[in-house]
């Protein structure tokens, strides 16, 4: 089943799609709805109840974990730069 929508794009828009249309060698129109409807496809198979909701947390919660590093890490500008200086020299030879 399809519907017809109507909408107003502004004139860079509109150009866009029209240009991109006539190398493909289609109507703006029908590029324009392939556009969206690739856009929101994924939308309809996202989950939608409770259930489906707590399975999907649950999948993606399975990527979860720790991160072990052999020395400690700052995140100030000054100890940040001070290790790109020093990978910067570093030749590496003794590799």
């Amino acid at each position: 089943m399809s519907q017809i929508l109507t909408l107003e794009i502004s004139e860079q828009v509109f150009v866009a799609i029209q240009r991109q249309a006539a190398v493909i060698g289609i109507a703006p129109e029908r590029l324009a709805a392939s556009l969206i409807e690739q856009r929101f496809s994924q939308i309809s198979e996202l989950p939608v109840g409770e259930a489906d909701r707590e399975v999907a947390r649950a999948r993606f919660e399975r990527h979860f974990g720790t991160l072990s590093l052999d020395n400690a890490t700052t995140l100030d500008n000054e100890s940040i730069d001070a290790d790109l200086a020093r990978e910067y020299i570093n030749t590496h030879e003794d590799e």
